[in-house]
This record gives structure tokens, C-alpha cells and sequence, in this order.
């Protein structure tokens, strides 16, 4: 685990694990049914919202970043995030986010706090375990061996 991931801020404050996701909306087509999930997420405080930003690429290649006002109506409800910056997301992982979503689509940047692993990491911690490795299984090579299975 990073050191970001285990960060504390002293004894009483301990983190969750941090993750980051960069979602492509083909055809800058961001209908905003995704935005109340997002917010119920943060409302149950199962995480926390550190960074927040869209961007949209251009056919030739161009990226411009795009406020939650450029959204309209599609993002009315993100405004409760308005601002929400932690410093963690800088203009170097923006562009690299840009490289990572096609031409002629737009993307959500979102960085956030696992925030219902923080008591579970920071007892792991406090018992002497250490996590020496951790990942993540794409959904599309999960479905497809469960696909594999099914067919056995």
C-alpha cells in the first residue's frame, strides 16, 4: 500500500485507501444518471470526494477542461462538489488522463478516499498486519470466466 494510501495525519486521523477513476463518455454524451449514485456514495460515507474534474478531447487531439457549469442541467447534481480539490490531482495527471480517452469524447476525473476501509486498515495496522499486495480484477475478464464456468 502507498504511503498515501496508509496516510495519517498522527494517531486519531487515519485514511482509507485512494483511488482514481477516469471515465469516458463517448461522444461528450454525459447524460448525468450516474451523478445521484455518486452523491448517495458519499452520503453513506462510503467515500469521499477529493478530486473532481471533466475535461473533453477533441478530434484533433486538443483538451480543454470543463467546470461543472459547462455541464448544464446533466450535472446540476455534482454542484454539491463544487470546489472539492484536494491539491492530489495536478495538471500532469489531467494530461494523462487526456491520454487515456479517445478523441471526440469527454471524461470525469475522479479521485476519492475509501472511506469504510480507514477503521479496517488502521486496526490492520495497529495488530502488526501489512498488506503486501493489493489489485483489482477488470469486470470484463470477471464476466468472462464466470461466462467459462457457466459453460463447463
Amino acid at each position: 500500500m502507498s504511503d498515501l494510501q496508509e496516510a495519517s495525519a498522527g494517531d486519531d486521523v487515519t485514511m482509507g485507501p485512494i483511488d482514481y477513476l477516469v471515465v469516458e463518455f463517448p461522444g461528450n454524451r454525459m447524460t448525468g444518471e450516474g451523478w445521484p449514485l455518486l452523491v448517495d456514495l458519499v452520503d453513506r460515507r462510503i467515500i469521499r470526494v477529493l478530486d473532481l474534474a471533466f475535461l473533453r478531447k477533441d478530434e484533433d487531439g486538443s483538451v480543454t477542461g470543463i467546470s461543472l457549469q459547462d455541464l448544464g442541467e446533466d450535472g446540476a447534481e455534482l454542484t454539491v462538489f463544487e470546489g472539492a480539490r484536494s491539491g492530489l490531482l495536478d495538471d500532469d495527471d489531467l494530461a494523462e488522463a487526456a491520454a487515456a480517452v479517445e478523441p471526440g469524447c469527454s471524461a470525469g476525473v475522479l479521485l476519492y478516499e475509501n472511506t469504510w476501509a480507514a477503521p479496517f486498515a488502521a486496526a490492520m495496522r495497529r495488530s502488526g498486519a501489512e498488506l503486501v499486495a493489493f489489485g483489482r480484477i477488470p469486470i470484463n475478464a470477471l464476466l468472462a470466466a464466470l461466462d467459462t464456468e457457466d459453460d463447463e
